[in-house]
């Protein structure tokens, strides 16, 4: 296992009357990540806790020398909110986020939907791991592909894919090398609407503890309105 420093941090906001927003931290499994309950259904925090519960439970129980099968995984966490929607939010369902890593020997297996993000800095530079599962990236994509899309723009930011979802979900999936030095963010949607990517390389890339860079973007999400609750998940990777 990799030689790493972690923090983490959530904060409910100005705004929402609960926090939503679930961690994923299990340093004994190489374990991170955030998932974030959609907004404008009902039992979004028991989406998100079923969601860790499930993906945690999985990979915990799964041979400690191998990969996890996170596509899986997911997928079978993705039943479970959905069944359990059933009984809170029959009418509507419930839904969650998940952005989730396993770190096995000197790589990151990522598994990502909808919008919460991951991302790395390595030597200056931010790089984001996932795309978000949006209106607005879909029709961008299918217009890449030749297609004539069109949507409301006051929609562009609602979800594509969550867990949770009826239908068959599709799960991304990425594979980082890890390098000495690198440095991690995992986050909810709260701090990355509120904070710029520029902002976020520099509070990474500056921060000398990964509590520091935790701090400093939560706070600012919450300086800059607290509209959302906002989660972080920090890794710094010291040795691989």
């Amino acid at each position: 296992m990799p030689k790493l420093r972690a923090a983490t941090l959530t904060d409910i906001g100005r705004i929402r009357s609960e926090n939503e927003d679930r961690l994923i931290f299990v340093e004994s499994a190489g374990l991170y990540g955030v998932a974030d309950g959609v907004g404008g259904l009902p039992g979004g925090a028991e989406a998100a806790q079923e969601v860790v519960n499930r993906v945690t439970e999985a990979v915990l129980a799964s041979p400690p020398d191998a990969d996890p099968d996170l596509r899986p995984m997911v997928i079978l966490a993705s039943e479970a909110v959905a069944a359990l929607g059933h009984t809170i939010s029959p009418g509507a369902g419930i839904g969650t986020t998940l952005t989730v890593g396993a770190i096995r020997g000197d790589r990151l297996i990522l598994a990502h939907v909808g919008d919460s993000r991951c991302y790395v800095f390595r030597s200056g530079v931010l790089v984001r791991l996932t795309e978000d599962h949006s209106v607005e990236n879909e029709a961008r994509a299918r217009r890449a592909r030749g297609e004539v899309v069109y949507y409301n723009e006051a929609h562009r930011q609602a979800l594509t894919r969550c867990i949770g979802q009826p239908s068959a979900l599709d799960v991304d999936i990425v594979v980082r090398m890890l390098q000495p030095g690198d440095r991690f963010l995992f986050c909810t949607d709260g701090v990355s609407k509120s904070i710029g990517d520029s902002e976020i390389r520099d509070i990474l890339g500056g921060a000398a503890e990964p509590a520091a860079a935790a701090n400093a973007l939560v706070g600012l999400a919450y300086k800059r309105g607290g509209t959302d609750n906002a989660s972080v998940v920090v890794l710094f990777i010291d040795e691989v």
